[in-house]
């Protein structure tokens, strides 16, 4: 589609179901994608945030457009219609979620067909029908959009949540995951939360992270000095399971982008931070320079990395799937495949099995991972500690987590669930245990 005379609103809805097509259909990483094609675009900062908002409630609300929509079609689509398809999901996204004016998600969408090339130009009077009775029944179809929560979550993810934790919980889950999260920031040991909290306009949580609503990052006070960095509730907890580190050396195995490498610093230890992926690294090495932290940086696999200097204590956020981080990442529901956990789910394992090698007598090794999947959290440890014997599990108390006692599971190990304190914003999907070498 020609970019010339095109109004700011029709470029930005054009960049936002190109991305949305990207994502869904070609496996486009979101960021990689989204930055391309606004920056061909040249949109500005203003259109860049609504295309950014736009599309994090399509991800996000993904499964019960497509619902939605094929409710509303008599005859469906043809199966070569996918920027139809994707101008139809961004449009009700607008009436539906955003409260857009009507004018403008009618009118521009419906302009953005018809300058298609080819066929598809010719579904520009169906788009226009579809999106006016959204805008004329807006109430009535909001409803209906949300009244199952789990179409927003692949068949193979919504079970295999409903067998590990039961169907009500994985129904609160993905509720829960509709929803924008909250922006949760990590403060330097030493600085007042109080006086933070009111800084920044926030709320102190029972673990002392400070959350607020979503906004500027970079504009709020104390960025630029690196008093705080953004992190979210549930994985600001696993580094705090360490107890005092205070001159203490840390390896952190799989450590970009760095907020668990920050909070080590911060509380005292001298770290090593591990991770094979040097672009992720570049932005640890950026993190810690905008806070005044420092690390040893080490570009290498976590699973063949060989220590030059003994550690006390070893942190490992093992790669993983990610499907506790949906809310932040709605792409990976639509990404990652049931196989791709299995895949993982080996990799971690090998990890998990050096990681404990260098682990000295006496030593703390925490393992967690930003997945609800059993396979890569609870399962992975019981594996592990069979085969083990000099491995034992160390219980987390709820003292040491804000006294949430819902946060521990009867093994002793963190798993925190989306759908946990959901009043208060909810949190991230973790999942850590503890253990010691005998």
């Amino acid at each position: 589609m020609s970019k010339q005379n095109l109004s700011s609103g029709l470029k930005a809805r054009e960049v936002a179901v190109r991305t949305l097509m990207a994502v869904t259909l070609k496996q486009r990483p979101f960021d990689v994608a989204l930055d391309d094609l606004a920056g061909q675009a040249g949109l500005n900062p203003r259109d860049r945030a609504f295309v950014l908002n736009l599309l994090m409630l399509c991800l996000r609300r993904y499964g019960s457009l497509k619902g939605l929509l094929s409710s509303l079609l008599q005859t469906g689509l043809p199966k070569n219609a996918t920027w139809t398809e994707a101008a139809l999901l961004t449009g009700l996204a607008q009436i539906l979620l955003m409260r857009t004016a009507d004018y403008a998600a009618v009118n521009e969408t419906v302009t953005l067909v018809k300058n298609l090339p080819g066929k598809e130009q010719g579904f520009s009077g169906l788009v226009n029908a579809v999106l006016r009775r959204a805008s004329r029944e807006q109430d009535k179809l909001t409803e209906k959009l949300n009244k199952w929560p789990a179409k927003d979550l692949p068949k193979w993810l919504f079970d295999s949540w409903a067998e590990a934790y039961g169907k009500d919980t994985a129904s609160a889950i993905a509720r829960s995951l509709q929803t924008t999260p909250p922006l949760d920031i990590s403060l330097k040991p030493g600085l007042d939360p109080e006086e933070w909290a009111k800084k920044l306009d926030a709320i102190i949580m029972p673990t002392g992270t400070l959350r607020r609503t979503v906004g500027d990052v970079t504009a709020l006070p104390g960025y630029g000095e690196g008093h705080w960095w953004v992190q979210d509730f549930a994985a600001a907890i696993p580094a705090k399971l360490l107890g005092d580190i205070n001159g203490k050396h840390i390896l952190d195995l799989c450590a970009a982008p760095g907020g668990k490498t920050m909070q080590l610093a911060a509380a005292g230890a001298t770290v090593t931070s591990v991770d094979r992926n040097k672009n992720r690294l570049k932005r640890l090495e950026s993190n810690l320079e905008r806070t005044g932290l420092s690390a040893k940086i080490e570009n290498a696999d976590a699973a063949r990395f060989i220590l030059n200097t003994p550690v006390d204590h070893i942190l490992l956020d093992a790669p993983c799937s990610a499907t506790g981080t949906l809310r932040r990442n709605p792409d990976v529901i639509w990404t990652k495949t049931e196989q791709d956990v299995g895949n993982l789910s080996a990799v971690q394992a090998r990890i998990l099995n050096h990681a404990f090698e260098l682990l000295p007598v006496g030593g703390t090794l925490i393992y967690c991972v930003c997945s609800l999947e059993p396979s890569e959290g609870i399962n992975q440890i019981n594996k592990f500690l069979e085969a083990t014997p000099s491995a034992k599990r160390v219980q987390i108390q709820a003292s040491e987590v804000g006294k949430i006692s819902a946060l521990i599971t009867p093994d002793g190990d963190l798993l925190c669930l989306p759908s946990l304190l959901a009043d208060e914003g909810g949190m991230d999907g973790f999942y850590a245990a503890r253990l010691t070498k005998v």
